[in-house]
């Protein structure tokens, strides 16, 4: 192969990438598909119990509610996205990305692996953005199968579900998914070491989930501007058919911010010590 014909370094790494989370990706796809099938089991038994759902939910605190992101939890879709989606699809899964993004870079400069990849002619932003690429298929995939999962368990409990709100739940999750990916690779490159870059990007995931969510009832509440969470939320698009398009571009630019600011630390680091 002529250098011509080879593809561009940054979609070679993005390959090797994704290529090394192949079976992570099919196991994580397995596990919460699982997960969303046992929640959906219990959900006819919880419907048939007789008791005010509705009035349930009030009694909670309004702090709760927001925390969980609860509407209601008396059909299938607010119970699906309270049980499910507030849980597993913004903090599990946002986390696990965040967590996945931060070992990227410092991972390998860790073990002196990035000194091999640098001494090919690659420059330095390559290294970054296939490393941020390299998650987007996890992403992807997460988000083409769920949907599918998450319909037919609908169905098979004898509940119905308009397919376009999960399918715009997954559309949207991909924009917040890929900015907790991108605070990651951003943590990888403020640390030479993987294991706190890592515990750097969940807390900062965390803490801006919990921020957003303790600010929402607050005279604060445009300071939540800053966390992911407030362009994205599960239960306002299946209760209430809400979709936040423009809350998931901002998401997007926000993303290819964070990976841009990325590399430019990369491209200043100091790798020698």
């Amino acid at each position: 192969m002529s250098p011509a014909d080879r593809p561009p370094a940054w979609l070679a790494i993005a390959r090797y990438e994704a290529a090394g989370r192949r079976r992570g990706t099919a196991v994580l796809t397995g596990l919460l598909s699982a997960f969303v099938v046992v929640f959906l089991a219990f959900f006819p038994a919880f419907a048939d119990s007789g008791i005010d759902m509705d009035a349930y939910v009030d009694a909670f605190p309004p702090a709760f509610r927001e925390l969980f992101g609860i509407i209601t939890i008396a059909t299938v879709e607010g119970f699906l996205a309270v049980e499910f989606y507030q849980f597993a699809w913004v903090i599990l899964v946002g986390l696990y990305l965040a967590y996945l993004g931060g070992e990227t870079i410092a991972a390998d400069v860790e073990s002196r692996r990035m000194d091999l990849t640098l001494a090919a002619p690659v420059r330095r932003r390559s290294v970054v953005v296939g490393a941020f690429l390299g998650l987007v298929p996890l992403v992807l995939a997460l988000n083409a199968v769920l949907p599918v999962v998450a319909y037919l368990g609908v169905l098979g409990i004898g509940e119905t579900i308009a397919a376009e709100r999960l399918l715009a739940v997954h559309a949207l999750a991909v924009p917040y998914h890929l900015a907790c990916a991108a605070i990651g690779v951003l943590a990888s490159v403020l640390f030479d070491r993987a294991g706190i870059a890592q515990r750097v990007a969940l807390g900062t995931v965390f803490a801006l989930y919990m921020f957003e969510s303790l600010t929402a009832l607050t005279e604060y509440d445009r300071l939540g501007a800053i966390s992911p969470t407030a362009y994205y939320d599960p239960s306002a698009i299946l209760v209430n058919a809400e979709y936040d398009w423009v809350g998931g571009g901002i998401l997007l630019v926000g993303s290819a911010a964070l990976v841009a600011l990325a590399v430019v630390r990369f491209e200043r680091a100091d790798l020698t010590g």
